[in-house]
């Protein structure tokens, strides 16, 4: 069974796996070792300032060369 990372990317969700230059989290791994390494995201534990997308929790998303701020809502992990 295969383990396949999803992001739903300006409206279409897309295999990340499937896209050998795509790299995601903090420590820009492929979508399957940021998976096996603890899937980590952005969450500050305090906030700089109430009321502002800045300090929202995110995943660093780089797929086909373009950086993406992703809410954790719009990852899906399948198994195939």
């Amino acid at each position: 069974m295969a383990t396949h990372v999803y992001a739903n990317i300006v409206g279409t969700w897309v295999d990340l796996t499937e896209d050998d230059s795509c790299v995601m989290g903090p420590h820009f791994t492929s979508p399957y070792i940021w998976w096996e390494e603890n899937a980590e995201i952005y969450s500050p534990i305090r906030k700089e300032q109430e009321h502002t997308f800045y300090n929202q929790d995110y995943v660093h998303v780089r797929y086909k060369n373009i950086d993406y701020r992703l809410q954790p809502c719009h990852i899906q992990i399948v198994q195939k």
